[in-house]
């Protein structure tokens, strides 16, 4: 399987760190302070723009896409409802910059953790605080909800991989995965006792959550992985690397099948965020301001 650019968008005047999509719309977070909205098919920004105080590390869309939650660098947190363009609620609970935010649409709750290993849970009904847990495991950079709703899992800076499950919040694994930090996870989309995972090291892993045991370990790239994805219906895995790098790989196997770099007009710098587009197409956010949009040509 191999990939091709089909288009970029340059609008953003820093990094970019977050990428949501939703119908003919991606949403785009940067450290330029600016949440952007991008018309997917014409390639061109629309009329939606926010501009925060400080730069903008996750967001997330919920409630079937009508509203996003904003992360930013200084541990606010932010809601708006995207069909009266409107703040909706501010909440003021991590100190330090929110690196992750994720629905469960199943237990309707919010969980959003932050650069101190801090992971708070939120009734996205009332925006009630839930339950707040001080992992002490230095950044959560990335989370990952299974899509049965019923494990949340967490990259840790320690290294480790902290799986709860999301009934009653439990801890039900714990286990080192990578050297200097986990920059990663992902759940295989229909066996939720597998999962993947990416870190500082530039390994890629796939481990069994019943036995923790690692069933494949890749030097996947040359530095940290930043995100994972698999695109729907397929049988493929995204990886995206500060390595300037974006590499495509059999899921199962994780045999490895395209790298798309700069010399397939790809990033000029740290590739920070996926986020899949259909079954075929991706796009990919950097440190470079752009947005690449990439299909399958096989």
């Amino acid at each position: 399987m191999t990939f091709q650019k089909l288009k970029e968008i340059q609008g953003h005047s820093a990094g970019i760190y977050t990428l949501e999509f939703s119908e003919n719309l991606i949403y785009s977070g940067s450290s330029d302070h600016f949440v952007a909205r991008w018309k997917v098919y014409e390639g061109i920004q629309d009329k939606f723009s926010i501009r925060f105080e400080n730069p903008v590390y996750s967001i997330r869309l919920f409630d079937n896409a009508t509203k996003l939650a904003v992360g930013l660098a200084n541990g606010d947190l932010h809601f708006f409802d995207l069909k009266d363009r409107k703040e909706i609620k501010y909440l003021v609970q991590h100190k330090k910059a929110i690196f992750s935010i994720m629905e469960n649409s199943f237990s309707h709750h919010l969980y959003v953790a932050d650069a101190d290993g801090n992971l708070s849970v939120w009734d996205l009904k009332s925006f009630e605080l839930m339950a707040y847990f001080p992992f002490d495991c230095g950044k959560i950079r990335r989370m990952m909800v299974s899509s049965n709703g019923d494990k949340l899992g967490l990259a840790c800076q320690d290294g480790n991989v902290r799986i709860l499950e999301t009934k009653n919040l439990n801890q039900i694994s714990n286990f080192y995965a990578h050297k200097d930090g986990v920059s990663s996870i992902l759940f295989h989309p229909s066996d939720h006792t597998i999962l993947f995972s990416g870190g500082k090291d530039a390994y890629l892993k796939k481990w069994d959550l019943n036995s923790e045991a690692c069933l494949k370990s890749i030097p996947a790239h040359n530095y940290a992985i930043y995100d994972l994805i698999v695109l729907h219906k397929g049988n493929t895995l995204v990886s995206a690397s500060r390595d300037k790098t974006i590499k495509i790989w059999d899921l199962e196997t994780l045999d490895f099948k395209d790298r798309l770099d700069l010399k397939k007009g790809g990033h000029r710098h740290s590739v920070n965020a996926l986020v899949p587009i259909s079954a075929s197409t991706f796009a990919s956010a950097s440190d470079d301001k752009r947005i690449i949009f990439w299909k399958s040509i096989l």
